[in-house]
């Protein structure tokens, strides 16, 4: 393409451009125009293929001042770190949560499928939960959700719900870490955790079933379940996006790859935390609360699994996401 032709074609991008640098640059942000970012980024491509063709050094000189100012205005912050966590809560979590559907919907898949493949089997073959359990570990699990047990027949201290909430912390976040960070793997660690944790669970679950712990097991976890499974899930997507970056670099060298895969998770790990802790709260507080009768527990759940999902899959598309 001339270049005569090539300004004429993509004039109206710079314009755009340059208007929404003054608009920047005033000090009015970014809020009431979304279609920035998306400007921004097909004033880089023009620049690369100005640069590739030879266009000239005034054409190049010009669009380059305009990709400058824009990556200025784009990646500097400079409403604090509050405004910036406010972000990343109402559009950068859910938008990477669909930016990675497929990562994600394999993961639920690696995740859920094991976990009810077990409680359906158990279902049938009772005996199957040893297969994964341990029978020390069983009675555990009967022991602690028997009706008759202690922990169901009086509230706990509050200094004990407290001190429980450090131990759920703790613990989730390990299981999420571990889920994670074995993605460097290939990839096969997070498959392992995600598969493993979905057996492991499932098999718990089947087996308090049906020994008839019913209404303590299922009306204690399904409310904080909402968020703790999810972030399991959503922390073997993100390890699966790592693996991906170490076997399919493209271009890049894989080291590139990788931190380029471990920068694009970010936003993800960011809010698969604050689902942990949110799950563990409720885990400490309101789980463990034994004067609440189960069918307040069960439409706390039914509450807290439709707000997860429909956060994630409509939050931030107001701006474009």
């Amino acid at each position: 393409m001339r270049q005569e032709s090539f300004e004429r074609k993509h004039q109206e991008t710079w314009d755009a451009v340059q208007a929404d640098l003054q608009r920047l640059e005033r000090g009015r942000g970014r809020d009431g125009d979304p279609g920035f970012a998306e400007r921004y980024r097909r004033l880089c491509q023009q620049l690369s293929l100005a640069r590739y063709r030879g266009y000239g050094a005034h054409l190049e000189g010009k669009l380059n001042a305009l990709a400058v100012r824009g990556h200025h205005q784009l990646y500097t912050r400079r409403d604090g770190l509050g405004a910036g966590l406010a972000r990343l809560v109402t559009e950068g979590f859910p938008r990477a949560f669909r930016q990675e559907w497929r990562l994600v919907l394999l993961a639920h898949l690696l995740f859920y499928g094991p976990f009810f493949g077990m409680i359906l089997a158990i279902a049938w073959r009772p005996e199957l939960v040893y297969s994964v359990v341990d029978p020390g570990s069983v009675s555990e699990m009967e022991a602690m959700y028997d009706p008759d047990a202690a922990r169901f027949l009086k509230e706990r201290d509050s200094d004990s719900d407290v001190l429980m909430f450090g131990f759920y912390i703790r613990n989730n976040i390990g299981i999420a870490f571990r889920t994670f960070a074995s993605g460097v793997l290939g990839g096969a660690g997070s498959i392992f955790f995600l598969v493993y944790n979905g057996f492991f669970i499932g098999a718990v679950a089947g087996h308090l079933t049906q020994v008839g712990h019913v209404e303590t097991f299922w009306s204690f976890v399904v409310t904080h379940g909402a968020f703790e499974l999810t972030a399991i899930v959503l922390s073997g997507a993100a390890g699966l996006r790592l693996g991906l970056g170490l076997l399919a670099p493209g271009r890049k060298s894989r080291s590139r790859a990788l931190a380029e895969a471990g920068k694009r998770t970010l936003p993800m790990l960011f809010g698969l935390t604050c689902f942990l802790v949110i799950a563990a709260f409720i885990e400490a507080f309101w789980s463990s609360m034994t004067a609440l009768p189960p069918q307040a527990k069960y439409a706390s759940g039914a509450v807290c699994w439709t707000l997860v999902y429909g956060y994630l899959l409509l939050a931030g598309r107001s701006r474009g996401a």
